[in-house]
């Protein structure tokens, strides 16, 4: 986040509160200086508009410089961030709380997707009696995004920032940075990483006694890997001093559609076996030369599709069905014509290859609502993306038929990359308004019930899980980004590389992965679903996709209190319960727990082996790895 921002204006609409603040959280005005020093941490309100009552949010931030020899760098860069959640009624120092969890974001994430998860848990446990936070941390490198245009709470204004070189708040968009001007980023691996984590942690919570209380350590997809590492690091370069190896700054561990591991082939949670970097045989200082140079990209980024601009649009999308969710979208005419936004496009948007070759017919061409826009962008019907996928309803208003690219529906070879669901796309352009139905309107009476041409139903109410306006909230009003536009390269190397010596040599102490318990907990139709490891119990939230783990409404379509949030309330309360001794005790009424996949107490408790699709929805089963 850019720190030159000024202070921000008011906006008048209800909806617009949270982002009014956004504008005065990058100046950090009225924040109180740490004892630490003058200016080394500020904490800053969040205004929210979450339909989730009695959380306070605040955005973090605390100043740990890197070393000298990462060169130079953004001043903003010196220094890490991450959102707080509290009970609003709880206490207001965090080594007063009952627990805290402490999580790290997957690939291309940011610290705002964990919103709704984040809020949700710490309600559930307020509800129970029980104060715990929730940190969503975000990584070092998002320093570099400037949402100025975004918190502008306006979709034009945001578009006219960012394109058009519209002022906001007497600032001027700089563009995106290249990589020739992110060679700091080069050294912006898993050691540093790990680094940060325990640099923050130790900021905040000063006693190594304490955190190992009180902090639960996890993350939702890459973010397991990174646990899995700080789990197993050692920070003062004395194996034979434990107090400050990385397994005793956490109570416990948790995992959100991931694995706690050091290994990236475990990691079918972020990056699917088939998209893993490719083994060209190159050496860890290869790549590091390669980096250092520039001749390798510094950010995870492409031409087209995931880059930093992309990211931004998501957020503007995000925004636009906020301000009008059911106003007639101009978006895609509103957006100046270049490659990779049309390209983009023609990928998310073609219902064909010939469709996608020609460029005929384009979004542009169809009338859509904001709602239906950024549904088209993120539901599991609808992007073929799979990490990029939530269950936020369905099209509506207007015939659809199934999008066939880039995989045909019903194929049998289609990627993991891709997702297991049916796509559609809508049918009649210059036609009708397509409106969204949102996740909790499907399957009413007046629900169409559309179908693929092969007769089977795109989706049904138990599939739905996530409120789309939640999901908007989430991308446009967080200070910190949903998504993330500067991934560090070198993150993921390393953990490709883990082999080699100069990753290795991390993995200090591999017992820590099993020193505390984990709670691990699956989608259901997510990255691992029909995969799950053997020697896994896991929670599976049915009918769930990557993202909605973290975005899933606080009640679902069944009428029961959602799992993921439900999960690691439970596990807050006690770590330990789920340990060695066993799991968690059944509900009263609830059945013993039997060998894997055997249904358990009618619904209330369930679990999954292999295809067998399984759901906890008050209990956590635990496992230690």
């Amino acid at each position: 986040m850019n720190t030159s921002r000024s202070r921000g204006r008011s906006l008048g609409a209800p909806r617009n509160v949270a982002l009014a603040v956004l504008l005065t959280v990058g100046a950090f005005t009225g924040a109180v200086p740490d004892a630490r020093g003058e200016g080394a941490r500020t904490e800053t309100a969040v205004a929210s508009t979450s339909p989730v009552g009695g959380v306070t949010e605040t955005l973090v931030r605390v100043r740990a410089p890197l070393p000298a020899s990462f060169g130079a760098r953004p001043a903003a860069c010196d220094w890490l961030s991450y959102l707080r959640y509290r009970a609003a009624d709880g206490p207001a120092e965090s080594a007063d709380a009952d627990r805290i969890l402490v999580a790290q974001p997957g690939i291309l994430e940011g610290a705002g997707a964990f919103d709704s998860v984040a809020r949700n848990t710490v309600a559930r446990a307020a509800e129970q009696g029980r104060h715990i936070e929730f940190w969503a941390l975000d990584r070092r490198s998002n320093c570099l995004e400037d949402r100025t245009g975004v918190a502008s709470g306006d979709q034009h204004t945001a578009v006219d920032y960012y394109y058009r070189g519209k002022q906001v708040e007497g600032r001027t968009f700089d563009g995106f940075v290249g990589n020739g001007d992110l060679g700091w980023m080069a050294k912006l691996g898993i050691e540093r990483t790990v680094r940060d984590q325990y640099d923050l942690l130790t900021a905040e919570l000063p006693g190594q006694r304490l955190r190992k209380q009180k902090v639960l350590c996890g993350g939702h997809s890459l973010g397991g890997v990174i646990t899995g590492y700080f789990a197993t690091a050692d920070f003062d370069g004395d194996r034979a001093t434990t107090a400050d190896a990385g397994h005793n700054q956490c109570a416990g561990y948790f995992a959100l559609d991931t694995t706690v591991s050091t290994s990236l082939a475990d990691l079918s949670g972020s990056i699917p076996d088939d998209t893993n970097l490719p083994d060209v045989g190159l050496g860890h200082g290869v790549v590091q030369a390669g980096l250092d140079s520039g001749v390798l990209s510094r950010t995870l980024s492409a031409p087209v599709l995931l880059n930093p601009e992309m990211m931004t649009l998501l957020a503007i999308a995000g925004l636009g069905a906020l301000q009008d969710p059911d106003g007639e979208a101009d978006l895609p005419r509103y957006l100046p014509a270049n490659t990779n936004i049309d390209v983009t496009n023609r990928f998310l948007f073609s219902e064909d290859t010939a469709t996608f070759l020609s460029g005929s017919p384009a979004v542009k061409d169809f009338r859509l609502t904001n709602e239906a826009i950024l549904g088209a962008l993120m539901d599991d019907h609808s992007v073929p993306l799979a990490f990029l996928q939530s269950s936020v309803g369905f099209f509506d208003g207007g015939p659809v038929v199934d999008k066939n690219f880039p995989v045909a529906n019903g194929s049998e070879e289609q990627p993991a990359l891709f997702g297991g669901e049916y796509k559609a796309i809508p049918d009649r352009p210059g036609g009708p308004l397509y409106t969204w139905r949102n996740y909790d309107r499907v399957g009413d009476p007046d629900d169409p019930g559309y179908r693929s041409a092969d007769g089977t139903p795109f989706t049904d109410a138990g599939k739905e899980v996530t409120d789309i306006q939640e999901l908007a909230r989430s991308m446009a009003e967080q200070p910190l980004d949903f998504t993330e536009q500067y991934f560090p390269t070198k993150l993921v190397t390393d953990l490709q590389l883990s082999t080699s010596p100069q990753v290795k040599r991390l993995v200090v102490h591999p017992d820590g992965l099993t020193a505390n318990p984990t709670l691990t907990v699956l989608a259901g139709d997510g990255l691992l679903a029909g995969r799950v490891p053997a020697d896994l119990a896991p929670v599976v939230a049915d009918g769930y996709q990557h993202l909605d783990v973290l975005t899933a409404a606080p009640t679902q379509n069944n009428g029961r209190p959602e799992p993921v949030s439900t999960s690691l309330t439970e596990f807050a309360r006690d770590p330990d319960q789920g340990g060695p001794g066993g799991p968690w005790p059944p509900l009263p009424g609830a059945q013993a727990p039997g060998r894997a996949g055997q249904r358990l107490a009618a619904g209330r408790v369930d679990r999954r082996d292999g295809n067998t699709l399984v759901q906890s929805v008050e209990r956590a089963y635990l496992t230690v790895r």
